[in-house]
């Protein structure tokens, strides 16, 4: 029966194929404004690290001026001073911790002939690779020691492999970085979390690091310090100054398997921020936070609010759209009064019929949604060449979204059809037959 449904939605649409079109572009439209938007706001607020995201917890001090919050609604400050960020990680009261900032310096190549370039980089413990499960291509992070006894090593992305050596296995290979040479110990895959949640100081959306080096060598100026840099109070001149300041500039992440770990280490940086207290530091009130990794993704409201609203406005727009595809179903269905007394007259029931125009519906609605594909595709691709490349990782369309999109086409068309079945299925057979 659903075969002859579907034979019947055809011939009707053949009859009428200028209304039938006039819907599917109605809900193209709609569907391709939607799926734009929805796909953007989807990739945008998507799990980075599912498989351990609440256990992964970044860590917050309120060591800012005592007279002026960091963030207007009274958050602690999204990064912590080097001194304080130092003296967690050193305290070892997490199974892993990872303490880093960001880095710069630049690559010298082997090849004489190959101008030397700049690089952005990760300055970070042993600790970060195995937390947020970074893939390797060929060897492997460095170990502890490499962090105390501020060893030159670096891990290097595949992209950096393949343009110094090639593709080939670099690990054991010298890599002349700021002017040292550093021991590559591994050579990661392409890996770009969405967001990039463990460093959105400078940007969630930003391309990951390009080198990877012990977060002991910052302190012996090895490398530049790239990223935010903010201070509530002068300082005195010289490095060293620096380090001890109030300055913050460092992330500390620590994974915490249990939630008993989860109430020790808040009640640890509770004590460390009291012991801190009775030293003239953290003068204002007790304010410090442990965040999972969506907690704190939604905290710092990664997802703006203008993405936010372009979806509704998008939802909008598609609601619109039904609404016209509404009333020309309704113009449709009537206009086929004769037809629909003729079956009734031959015994077809209210049920056959209003499954019928059902159907109809949902295949107007498919094909809408199929276009509407199209349009979001191309929707995505606009995108794309607006806001350049740091987009190019959320404006995709996945398996998820062709499949949302689709199943959003025809649930609309089905229900844009409900209003219209029903009336056509109250034609009065006797009436339409006295008129033929």
């Amino acid at each position: 029966m659903f075969s002859y449904y579907l034979k019947l939605a055809w011939l009707s649409s053949k009859r009428t194929w200028g209304m039938s079109l006039l819907m599917v572009l109605a809900i193209a439209l709609g569907i391709g404004a939607a799926m734009t938007t929805i796909t953007v706001n989807y990739l945008m607020s998507a799990n980075p690290i599912p498989q351990k995201s609440d256990q992964l917890f970044y860590v917050q001090l309120d060591s800012w001026d005592p007279n002026d919050p960091y963030f207007d609604n009274g958050d602690p400050p999204d990064q912590l001073t080097y001194r304080d960020a130092t003296t967690l990680w050193q305290a070892k009261k997490a199974p892993r911790q990872s303490i880093a900032t960001g880095a710069a310096g630049v690559i010298e190549p082997a090849d004489k002939e190959a101008l030397p370039f700049m690089a952005q980089g990760r300055a970070n413990s042993a600790d970060f690779f195995p937390m947020f499960d970074v893939p390797f291509l060929y060897g492997s992070g460095w170990d502890e020691q490499a962090d105390l006894n501020k060893q030159f090593v670096v891990v290097i992305t595949s992209e950096i492999n393949d343009r110094l050596f090639g593709g080939k296995d670099s690990t054991g290979q010298t890599l002349r970085l700021a002017g040292k040479d550093f021991r590559i110990t591994g050579v990661i895959k392409r890996w770009q979390p969405q967001p990039r949640f463990y460093d959105i100081s400078t940007g969630a959306f930003q391309d990951s690091e390009e080198f990877f080096v012990p977060f002991s060598l910052m302190a012996d100026q090895i490398l530049s310090q790239s990223g935010n840099n903010n201070c509530w109070k002068p300082t005195e001149s010289g490095f060293k100054a620096y380090l001890d300041s109030e300055c913050i500039w460092t992330q500390l992440w620590v994974e915490l398997p249990t939630k008993a770990d989860v109430e020790q280490y808040q009640s640890y940086i509770d004590a460390y921020a009291d012991e801190q207290h009775k030293f003239g530091r953290f003068a204002r009130t007790r304010n410090n936070k442990l965040s999972d990794v969506m907690t704190w993704l939604e905290q710092r409201e990664v997802v703006s609010e203008d993405a936010s609203m372009m979806m509704a406005m998008a939802l909008m727009f598609l609601a619109v759209c039904l609404l016209n595809t509404v009333g020309l179903l309704l113009a449709k269905f009537l206009g086929k009064a004769s037809e629909i007394g003729v079956r009734q007259a031959l015994g077809a029931s209210r049920r056959d019929l209003f499954l019928q125009h059902l159907v109809e519906s949902g295949c107007i609605g498919l094909a809408g949604g199929l276009l509407g594909l199209v349009l979001a595709w191309l929707g995505l691709a606009a995108v794309k060449s607006m806001y350049g490349d740091w987009m190019a990782e959320l404006a995709v369309l996945d398996l998820n979204m062709v499949l949302l999109a689709i199943l959003l086409a025809i649930v609309s068309s089905i229900l844009a059809g409900l209003y219209p079945t029903w009336r056509a299925c109250q034609v009065q057979p006797s009436q339409q037959l006295k008129a033929q």
